[in-house]
């Protein structure tokens, strides 16, 4: 009796340790990712020379956020749409935005991505062609020109998988082959029915696309070629959350005189804030061809 009493309280303790850690993590990972307002992202251009522009467009009875540099597209100049991955937001550009040199150079446009936006928190769009119907629908909002897609992560998947006949995508670490996707034991936060109600509902929406990558993605392989657009694939050659096979993947897949990868030698996945002065000077190449 007291061997199983002691059993008990062991599996006690062990389980109030688990759900702390696991309040923990919720608490942090919303901090980190909750989706801001409208206020909240012009407050964080305040110190900027370069104030955002922001406005919300229909998709299938939702809003989109959509933010914009430039009051008026400038026509002449080239246009940069950058996508963000899973989870993320518009602000993960932020730097990029508000570079004065870029903004000399082009127009500049981001969004959130349904699911990542203030109002629509783990509500996710439920697969990459809708991703991609959300994508050319900002495009044909803006009535674009010469048009360079840039995409992080899950963004670069959408950014890929656009069949349009546009200027040049940048894929940053893009996820593209489904048998290379890692699963993290964080995952399992979501998958046991236990812990996912404290999970936040960003980070359910986000586990979610990771699961459906698995075998999603193994319906793109044979499409990702079928675009005439060329890929510049910057990728770090240590990115465990994405990892660079993908990017050799892609250069065996597609059209020599299509791709072009850049490696960042132990680069990881954080590679648009760790190496922005690297990604920007590659964004500049191309906006200046």
């Amino acid at each position: 009796m007291r061997k199983k009493g002691w059993i008990k309280k062991v599996l006690k303790i062990i389980g109030i340790i688990l759900m702390v850690l696991i309040v923990a993590f919720s608490i942090l990972f919303y901090r980190i990712f909750r989706p801001l307002s409208d206020l909240q992202i012009v407050e964080k251009f305040e110190t900027e020379t370069i104030q955002p522009f922001i406005k919300h467009i229909d998709f299938r009875d939702k809003k989109v956020r959509v933010i914009q540099m430039q009051k008026e597209i400038d026509s002449t100049l080239p246009t940069l749409i950058f996508v963000h991955g899973s989870p993320g937001s518009s602000m993960d550009f932020k730097r990029y935005l508000s570079d004065e040199e870029l903004n000399k150079k082009a127009n500049l446009i981001t969004y959130d991505r349904i699911g990542y936006g203030e109002n629509d928190r783990g509500d996710i769009l439920n697969s990459v062609d809708e991703e991609v119907d959300l994508l050319h629908l900002i495009i044909e909002d803006f009535n674009l020109n010469k048009l360079i897609l840039i995409g992080y992560s899950y963004g670069g998947t959408t950014v890929l998988a656009s069949t349009k006949n546009i200027s040049k995508k940048i894929i940053l670490a893009g996820a593209v082959k489904g048998d290379l996707e890692p699963m993290f034991w964080a995952m399992n936060l979501y998958k046991w029915k236990f812990t996912r109600p404290f999970i936040p509902k960003v980070f359910q929406g986000a586990s979610r696309e990771k699961l459906r990558h698995i075998n999603e993605l193994v319906a793109y392989e044979n499409k990702w070629n079928l675009s005439e657009t060329k890929v510049i694939s910057i990728h770090g050659s240590a990115d465990r959350i994405v990892p660079y096979e993908n990017s050799l993947f892609l250069k065996d897949l597609l059209d020599q005189d299509k791709f072009e990868l850049i490696t960042i030698e132990e680069g990881t996945h954080s590679l648009i804030w760790t190496n922005f002065e690297m990604i920007k000077k590659e964004i500049l190449k191309v906006v200046t061809e």
